[in-house]
């Protein structure tokens, strides 16, 4: 139970980092910094591999550099979206 605790935690911690690297956390909401850090640290492991130093079973390299890679695409897809909106 203590270990899916951390798991979040390390995960929040993660997705806040990619959303400030990337200047696009300012909109994003603990939530969805879990999300992000969680979804990003699959991503970014399965495409980088599990090296480096691990927190909560997270690889913590590639786990934020899959996160920043998350939160990229997924703001350039909702720009396109609501681009896309504002012209019709």
């Amino acid at each position: 139970m203590l270990h899916w605790l951390w798991v979040l935690i390390v995960g929040g911690v993660i997705g806040l980092i990619a959303g400030a690297i990337t200047h696009k956390g300012g909109s994003m909401n603990w939530i969805v910094n879990i999300i992000a850090g969680l979804v990003g640290s699959s991503l970014g492991e399965a495409l980088l591999g599990a090296w480096g130093p691990q927190l909560a079973g997270m690889a913590i390299i590639p786990s934020l550099l899959g996160a920043i890679i998350l939160v990229i695409l997924v703001s350039w897809i909702l720009s396109m979206i609501n681009g896309n909106k504002a012209r019709n």
